[in-house]
């Protein structure tokens, strides 16, 4: 096998790329063959790997992962963290939460009392459903089906946080998108709108009402549109800080009350 092999024959039979090389010459199991083969033959077709092996890691987490939902990203590791760095108890709800990986990630590294994680989608909230039952976190995680906000309003809760990580791309961002993406990732938890902000201006227009008194909202967001959020948040009432991913960009804004 080569090394791009090994890779896909550890992500199939649950090992690291080393174990893999170390076991190259141990038999290999009838089942797991035909997982390998059919992973191969998606990865030809050009489905991302996650897709093709049906499994993806997100910090601690290793999950369940198909076209569904979106593929995390390493860049929605660092929205986590920033949550983390700021509360790590009371109740969470995760907007727009396809698999489930920052409602589980919260889950299993903080000290939250519950976390609700909405999703509009049915089937990318069954896929977080069986990701839930798949980590068995000790913080329950409940999700909900419905948009945005909706499954929170009139449920007498508050939330210390709210955290989302919502489509941001307008319809022409979504035609400049490499083909990897485009042709296999679900196109409604990329685009929002003309300008790629309508989720993320229904949140910050509804977020107030559902938030603890001194609550934060803690989004990811497109960098091309961090100057146009930082507005819209002063509009409805926000104080808005901008923070930078790994690679420098303009990557998540925390908002709470002005």
């Amino acid at each position: 096998m080569s090394k791009a092999a090994h890779e896909v024959w550890a992500a199939v039979s649950g090992t690291t790329p080393g174990e893999a090389w170390l076991r190259r010459d141990e038999p290999k199991a009838p089942e797991l063959m035909a997982r390998y083969r059919d992973a191969v033959a998606q990865l030809e077709r050009g489905v991302p790997l996650p897709y093709a092996v049906g499994r993806v890691g997100f910090r601690t987490l290793d999950l369940a992962i198909d076209q569904r939902a979106l593929i995390p990203r390493p860049e929605t590791e660092g929205l986590v963290e920033l949550v983390l760095a700021r509360c790590s108890t009371g109740r969470v709800a995760d907007i727009g939460t396809g698999c489930g990986c920052i409602a589980l990630a919260l889950a299993v590294e903080g000290q939250f009392e519950r976390i609700v994680a909405v999703e509009r989608s049915a089937a990318a909230a069954a896929l977080a459903r069986e990701n839930v039952k798949r980590i068995a976190a000790a913080t329950p995680v409940e999700i909900r089906e419905g948009n945005l906000l909706a499954p929170l309003v009139d449920k007498g809760e508050r939330y210390r946080v709210i955290v989302s990580n919502p489509p941001y791309l307008s319809a022409a961002d979504h035609a400049d998108l490499d083909r990897s993406v485009a042709d296999f990732e679900p196109r409604e938890a990329l685009v929002s709108g003309v300008d790629g902000l309508d989720a993320t201006r229904a949140i910050l227009a509804g977020a107030a009402a559902l938030l603890e008194p001194g609550g934060l909202v803690a989004l990811e967001i497109d960098e091309r549109r961090a100057d146009a959020i930082r507005m819209l948040g002063r509009d409805l009432g926000w104080h808005i800080e901008i923070h930078a991913d790994l690679f420098g960009r303009s990557r998540y804004a925390l908002a709470k009350e002005a």
